[in-house]
């Protein structure tokens, strides 16, 4: 899969004279495992379960298969050419520059709004585990400040703390399901109310279902990262398939598991199940305490994610420089190997709401999980569209592959359709129509802007020499 002429390579951070390869195996699978643990699972599963109700599990089981068929194509390209444009690379060159324009400036505008989602929903447990703290948006600030410091110091230091902070999440999660699984078996001192609650398994019908997807789809996001770190992690070709080999089905298990539990342990419809599901699920098994003491640790996850994000989007506007299609400030590294100026850049949405928390409140999270799922659908169309071309190409040229996506080209095809009939039945939903359409136009809009600016650069080019 050798780039042509025209797509920067950059296969490794050994031969990107800015990054660092200061990433460790251990680094690499770690945030696989722990990168899509997130407001998105924490938060967004009761944003999902109002939407939906019980077969909110259906909507997170089809999202759940087709993001293990994404990662694993996502990874047959990243073993032969990483790069930390990640898909957007791969977009530029299966379907042209303008597609590798439109999906990386989508993206990274997609993660600044996640980096702002994390750190008001991290802010809002927070206080509310903290009652006469500081408000909502003091602690939104805090940690803002303090990741994007973080993600400043260097990329060794941003391993660490993922590695450890992804290991508490995982760990957590676990637990959670063990306690929860304990509960709904009669193990603990509250009595287990078995499956009364899945009843009324879908409410809202086929509408809910649809309408629920964008905010499950959210709750996937992140996992993606791992392609992008991959250009700074030593000997990326191997290191990339033992991390998506040990990720993929484990994201399934605790998501799934997770809300089953949750739907299992409380009725749908329970306010403190939109608002603080896993808390909720915790103390009706008659252990407050430990609510309470895991409700930190959500926290805690919540600012992993949040620095995960913050790199990832900071690298994605590196990328985006280094390729012509991003101002060529944002495409320098200190002796560091940090790209200081693209993490400040990725820094600014979050930085914004904080003011915007104090004005708006709550509802601030609300807008942020919901326009992200539908970008998140554009980027997971991007890649499948990247893989089927580029692996023909491969197969064309007799190119080795470290890693090969599973029953290719028909799986590839089939989850292409999967994911266009869900676009489909969104663009037939009333409630989400506009968003999707809106997304669509952004992304078109997008398109033509990088096709052009790089028929200008192509025109420029000779005149320059």
């Amino acid at each position: 899969m050798a780039a042509p002429s025209g797509e920067s390579t950059g296969a490794a951070a050994a031969s990107d004279p800015g990054l660092h390869a200061g990433l460790r195996a251990r680094h690499l699978i770690m945030m696989s495992l722990g990168s899509a643990i997130g407001a998105g699972l924490f938060v967004g599963a009761g944003k999902g379960i109002a939407l939906a109700g019980p077969a909110v599990l259906i909507a997170y089981a089809v999202a759940g298969l087709v993001v293990i068929a994404v990662m694993r194509m996502l990874g047959e390209m990243v073993a032969a050419d990483p790069n930390p444009g990640a898909f957007s690379y791969y977009a530029g060159r299966a379907l042209g520059p303008g597609a590798g324009f439109a999906v990386g400036w989508l993206w990274w505008v997609q993660l600044c709004l996640v980096v702002a989602a994390e750190a008001v929903a991290a802010a809002a447990i927070l206080n509310g585990l903290l009652p006469g703290g500081p408000p909502v948006w003091v602690w939104a600030l805090v940690f803002m400040v303090a990741l994007t410091a973080l993600n400043l110091a260097g990329v060794r230091g941003f391993g660490e703390f993922e590695f450890w902070f992804s290991l508490i999440k995982v760990v957590f999660v676990a637990l959670f399901l063990i306690i929860g699984v304990g509960y709904l078996l009669g193990w603990t001192s509250a009595p287990s109310p078995g499956l009364g609650n899945l009843t009324d398994f879908a409410p809202h019908g086929i509408s809910g279902v649809v309408a629920a997807l964008l905010v499950v789809a959210f709750a996937f996001g992140g996992i993606e990262i791992v392609a992008v770190a991959a250009a700074e992690t030593q000997d990326p070709e191997r290191t990339v398939g033992r991390a998506i080999r040990a990720t993929v089905w484990r994201i399934l298990v605790f998501y799934v598991g997770s809300v089953a539990v949750i739907l299992l342990a409380l009725p749908w419809d329970d306010p403190a199940v939109a608002k603080e599901p896993f808390v909720a699920v915790l103390r009706a098994a008659g252990l407050p305490a430990v609510g309470t003491t895991l409700g930190v640790v959500i926290v805690v996850a919540l600012l992993s994610s949040l620095n995960a994000n913050l790199y990832g989007s900071s690298r994605m506007l590196y990328s985006l420089a280094e390729r012509g299609m991003a101002p060529a400030v944002a495409g320098r590294a200190n002796g560091s190997g940090v790209p200081v100026l693209a993490v400040l850049a990725s820094s600014v949405i979050g930085f914004l709401a904080v003011p915007a928390t104090y004005v708006w409140g709550s509802e601030v999270l609300d807008r942020l999980l919901a326009v992200v799922g539908s970008t998140l659908i554009v980027t997971w169309l991007a890649t499948i569209a990247s893989q089927i071309v580029l692996r023909r190409r491969a197969d064309r040229d007799g190119t080795p592959l470290p890693l090969r996506m599973w029953g290719y080209p028909y799986l590839s095809w089939a989850v292409l359709a999967v994911l266009l009939g869900i676009v489909a039945l969104a663009i037939a939903n009333d409630g989400v129509r506009d968003q999707v359409l809106s997304t669509a136009a952004i992304v078109a809009l997008l398109w033509v802007v990088g096709t052009v600016h790089a028929r200008r650069q192509a025109r420029l080019a000779p005149l320059e020499r």
